[in-house]
């Protein structure tokens, strides 16, 4: 079978059954797989003994099989898998819809609050999420939230009563229906049942930098992915952009605080380390509270690229004269979003024109002067990178920069305060990149980074970036020679011009640009080792 995770919209009944008979990782989560003869459903690399074809249906959600009265597989957990790839390349209302509904805005704000952010009336988001995923938004929540249960019933000693508060569900008879019917197990059962693969550490032993203790004891979980992963080469971009008091890496570990809808955070992103269980990133979130789980959790995904479909974004780079020997050589390559999208906007202002480090500066100084101290520092965490509310309210000259990138920074801040813009997963992309570039002091390269990272966008470049000419140049793709208005504009419009032959991966051309500048590290000199 050769179709790739991209193309899950055009399988069909045969194909899937391909899938699952080659037990190909590729496609868990994009589709799954019940059996009428035991009543399960399953992702598609279960290691079970593939059922026959009579005895087999397919469903395009977790949600839609409980629906149809499957309950969860035990054994290879498909609720737990990693998310579609297709919902952060859609762009049309229903993939808006399902990176909503995973942030958790229908367990906050019902479908009513889901159809207001979308612009539709309910009747049609209901029909048009139904007529895609076999489940309305309801039933997707739901299996959303029963997810989330099992990980704090697994992971954690809390007393089953806040566990289903926490989860999202609306009574202790709700909580303990629905999990009984996802996983034919009662809360108590599963909780005796153990975590599957990952040794929770015991309370009271969480990990601290700094010699201070944190905030809270940590939920330790893992994350799905689809192998494989350059995941240094993310810490390594993320580590030369982290703004101190807010982010930092710690070895092979990045931590940094979070603003979330009902308290902050502090997670902590790390490799998995167990060689026998691969496929998963270790993840640490400090909550100040749980019902901020779920959006934790999605937005540490988004951050890391973890929906990503690896196979097919290599598979169309290297097919590129220009890209191809730097998609072979790195083909766990990922696009870095970011946990929040304002606060990525207004960090991108301040990286205007600057170098990184000078960019690092300034928002240190203004995370100083503005951002929202935590109530118990954590180590060399202290802030929140402020919000655009409080900016918004800010004198630009005040704040530490130059007064014409403080008029741009208020403004942008106010924008995103009054609701004028939206950067949250539910953006309309287009329309988000369009007010941007008619705020003041907003320009292109700011909109397409912002579009890139805050918006999770596969598809945007930065013709002018500096950086992506620079590579060009070096690998003899653009024209070279002098650096004067003239000069970058002829390099540009090349870059462009090559650039339609990386649709729809656009971001990760970028990125690969952008690494292939950087110094060569351990992990690359590891990662071209392996066979």
């Amino acid at each position: 079978m050769t179709k790739n995770v991209a193309g899950v919209a055009a399988l069909d009944d045969e194909q899937r059954y391909q899938a699952a008979v080659s037990k190909d990782p590729r496609f868990d989560g994009v589709f799954f797989i019940a059996v009428t003869s035991t009543g399960i459903y399953c992702r598609p690399s279960c290691p079970a003994i593939t059922p026959k074809r009579q005895n087999m249906r397919f469903y395009r959600s977790a949600a839609a099989a409980q629906d149809g009265g499957f309950r969860a597989c035990k054994r290879c957990r498909p609720d737990a898998s990693p998310g579609s790839p297709e919902w952060n390349i859609r762009a049309d209302m229903v993939g808006r819809a399902m990176r909503l509904i995973a942030d958790g805005v229908v367990d906050r704000h019902g479908v009513e609050g889901l159809a207001d952010r979308l612009g539709y009336e309910q009747r049609q988001v209901r029909r048009l999420v139904t007529a895609e995923l076999g489940a309305g938004p309801l039933a997707i929540a739901r299996a959303q939230r029963a997810q989330t249960a099992r990980i704090l019933v697994e992971t954690t000693t809390l007393p089953l009563s806040e566990i289903a508060f926490a989860a999202g569900f609306a009574s202790i008879r709700q909580f303990n229906a629905t999990v009984h019917e996802v996983f034919a197990l009662t809360p108590t059962q599963l909780r005796g049942a153990g975590p599957g693969g990952r040794t929770q550490k015991p309370p009271g032993t969480p990990r601290s930098r700094g010699g201070c203790p944190p905030p809270r004891t940590p939920l330790g979980l893992r994350l799905a992915y689809r192998a494989p992963i350059d995941l240094g080469r993310m810490f390594g971009f993320l580590a030369a952009r982290a703004i101190p008091g807010v982010e930092g890496v710690d070895g092979d570990r990045y931590f940094r605080t979070i603003q979330l809808p009902n308290g902050t955070g502090i997670l902590s992103l790390g490799p998995f380390l167990r060689p026998r269980d691969p496929g998963y990133v270790d993840c640490e979130l400090q909550l100040e509270d749980l019902r901020d789980l779920t959006a934790a959790v999605q937005r540490c995904r988004r951050l890391l690229d973890l929906d990503a479909d690896p196979e097919a974004v290599t598979g169309n780079l290297t097919a590129d004269p220009v890209l191809g020997p730097l998609a072979r050589a790195h083909p766990g390559r990922r696009s870095p979003g970011h946990v929040d999208g304002n606060e990525l906007a207004l960090r991108a202002v301040l990286g205007q024109q600057v170098s990184v480090a000078a960019a690092r500066r300034l928002g240190a100084r203004l995370v100083a002067a503005y951002g929202k101290p935590l109530s118990r520092p954590d180590g060399p965490l202290t802030h929140c990178f402020p919000s655009a509310e409080t900016l918004a309210a800010a004198d630009p000259a005040t704040l530490p920069m130059p007064r014409s990138r403080g008029r741009a920074l208020t403004g942008l801040a106010t924008a995103l305060a009054s609701g004028e813009l939206w950067l949250d997963p539910g953006a309309e992309r287009d329309r988000a990149e369009a007010v941007l570039l008619a705020l003041p002091g907003i320009g292109p390269w700011t909109a397409a980074y912002i579009r890139m990272r805050a918006l999770s966008d596969p598809d945007a470049f930065l013709p002018g970036d500096v950086g992506v000419l620079d590579a060009l140049r070096r690998l003899g793709a653009v024209p070279g020679g002098s650096g004067g208005p003239g000069g970058r504009g002829r390099a540009s419009r090349s870059a462009a011009a090559l650039a339609e032959g990386w649709r729809p991966w656009s971001s990760y051309a970028v990125h690969h640009l952008w690494a292939s500048l950087e110094p060569v590290t351990d992990h690359d000199l590891r990662e071209k080792s392996q066979p």
